[in-house]
């Protein structure tokens, strides 16, 4: 029987299934926001949040397929990413584009502070899968940064900060 040259442990698995799960949420909430936005400046941030729900999902799937490969099975059922999520939860109903804006980075920001939560332990076991972290990171604190700037007045108002601990832990 062949085995394979890696198999991940149960720490690793947990690490990378609630960085999936937050980056589900991070998809969902995306959308939610995209349909219920109003407000002034609606149509760029309407098609930017477009930007990142595509990113979002792009990433849980990129994340999936590693576990897949480590021979972890995703686990993105609603009730999970319910349960799991770190993520602040969004607001039902039309949310202005100020608010949204603030909702959106602090998703994302609680999405990047969850995979620096488990990174070095991550990176420890497997080189590999902290790259594709990595990536992720570089990519939503960039966008966060460009949809952030929308409630910001140029040397007035500070940068949103980022949160550097997430809200549920990893049990």
């Amino acid at each position: 029987m062949v085995r394979p040259a890696f198999k991940a442990s149960q720490e690793l698995a947990d690490h990378l299934q609630a960085v999936h799960v937050d980056l589900i949420e991070l998809h969902l909430q995306g959308k939610q926001a995209h349909w219920n936005v109003v407000g002034r400046n609606f149509r760029d941030l309407h098609l930017q949040l477009d930007e990142i729900v595509d990113a979002a999902r792009q990433f849980s799937d990129d994340v999936a397929e590693r576990m897949r490969a480590l021979y972890i099975t995703p686990d993105g059922r609603a009730t999970t990413v319910a349960e799991k999520t770190s993520l602040p939860p969004f607001p039902e109903g039309e949310v202005d584009t100020t608010t949204t804006v603030d909702l959106v980075v602090a998703a994302m920001y609680a999405a990047c502070a969850r995979m620096r939560e488990v990174h070095d332990a991550v990176d420890a076991e497997d080189p590999t899968s902290a790259d594709i972290l990595h990536g992720i990171l570089e990519r939503l604190e960039q966008l966060a940064w460009m949809v952030g700037a929308e409630n910001r007045e140029a040397n007035v108002t500070p940068p949103p900060p980022i949160r550097e601990g997430a809200g549920t832990p990893l049990t």
